[in-house]
């Protein structure tokens, strides 16, 4: 009989996802304010955070994308399936996309910085 062992974070990963389920459905944040949020300079760091989160989607790590409203990376990818299915994801939440494939901002759906 297999015994389910608790997830472990490091207290960094625990900062970023939890300030990350301050982000509403149908909004989004950056890597760099979601940084700040918690006091880390480093888009990367987030990144790699939220590359390995053990808790999708319940910790919405599709509502992270870049500065330029790209979509940045999702699940250690910066294309293919992976970024459809991010894309995919924030559609049905209700977010909408220019040509260029970013995130098209409105009054409803725009870039948030979580209160932490």
């Amino acid at each position: 009989m297999s015994r389910k062992h608790p997830i472990k974070v490091t207290p960094f990963r625990r900062k970023v996802y939890l300030a990350l389920l301050k982000v509403p459905v149908g909004y989004v944040t950056t890597y760099a304010l979601l940084g700040k949020a918690i006091g880390c300079r480093s888009p990367r760091a987030i990144g790699q955070a939220l590359r390995g989160n053990p808790f999708a989607p319940r910790v919405p790590c599709h509502r992270v994308i870049a500065t330029d409203f790209s979509l940045g990376g999702f699940s250690g990818h910066r294309s293919g399936p992976q970024i459809a299915r991010k894309r995919r994801m924030l559609e049905a939440e209700g977010l909408r996309f220019d040509a260029d494939g970013c995130v098209a901002l409105s009054e409803r759906w725009r870039v948030i910085a979580p209160r932490v």
